[in-house]
């Protein structure tokens, strides 16, 4: 046996150590572990693309990531936003429920990662719900804004739970045929993910009417009215727009009973 190999692990710790690069670290200590057990150069770099393929469905959400937040640095959110904004009938409620049979209807198909809330919450579904909740009620405030963005992550886990256990190959429902299978009864996996059809069409309209609920009281908070100030005119006198103010226990001239522009008289002058 060749202890040299075990370099490689003296490699990480120092690179560690010195808080280099991670990525640079371990590749290293791959490619120096390779050829210290007398691997060639092309054969160690031949292992790194097996790997990766190997694993490529593991390892693509790191490189949707970085692409889902390069496209929110130039404007994802904000294009979302004015998006709805722009649909005269659209509401949060018809919005979500929307999304949510568009979830319901992939993750029957095994398309789980096709959207969940980084991929499509997050920058996309959120914006435009909180939009939406806008239009509905411009004097909304912070926290009827989080609520519409929480309804939105939680229609995308109503229809990604719900709908998942309809396809057949997915992991719930080949752990209920392997379980059965032990214990002496065969089923095929169609016939469990069968019956999570109706749970998945009740779950579908129990949700939908959440959201239409979340409409309606969307919409029954009116915009308040503001009473603002007579505008004024740049060179235009303070007190020309506002009433003078004065003691309460002067009357003026016009005020006397008999208009004659004499001012109060005093008891003793009688």
């Amino acid at each position: 046996m060749n202890d040299w190999v075990l370099l490689g692990i003296l490699i990480v710790v120092v690179g560690f150590a010195l808080r280099l690069n991670p990525l640079l670290v371990v590749t290293v200590s791959a490619v120096a572990t390779g050829l210290i057990a007398g691997k060639g150069l092309l054969q160690v770099i031949a292992a790194f693309g097996k790997a990766y393929n190997d694993n490529r469905f593991v390892t693509i959400i790191y490189i949707l990531l970085p692409v889902i937040g390069l496209l929110e640095r130039y404007g994802l959110q904000q294009r979302a936003r004015t998006l709805i904004g722009g649909m005269k009938r659209a509401t949060t409620g018809r919005l979500l429920i929307t999304y949510l049979l568009f979830r319901q209807i992939t993750a029957s198909f095994g398309l789980t990662s096709i959207a969940g809330p980084a991929q499509t919450v997050r920058p996309l579904v959120g914006p435009m719900a909180e939009a939406a909740a806008e239009k509905q009620n411009p004097a909304i405030d912070e926290a009827g804004r989080e609520r519409a963005k929480a309804y939105a992550a939680a229609t995308d886990n109503v229809g990604l739970f719900f709908g998942e256990d309809i396809f057949i190959a997915i992991g719930s429902i080949l752990l209920m045929v392997g379980f059965l299978q032990q214990n002496g009864i065969r089923l095929e996996p169609l016939q469990l993910s069968v019956f999570a059809i109706p749970t998945a069409v009740l779950a579908f309209l129990i949700h939908s009417v959440r959201l239409m609920l979340l409409d309606r009281s969307l919409s029954r908070h009116p915009t308040p009215t503001r009473h603002t100030a007579p505008s004024r005119h740049p060179g235009e006198s303070r007190d020309l727009v506002e009433s003078p103010r004065r003691d309460p226990g002067i009357r003026r001239d016009d005020e006397d009973g008999h208009g004659n522009g004499q001012g109060p008289t005093s008891g003793g002058g009688q």
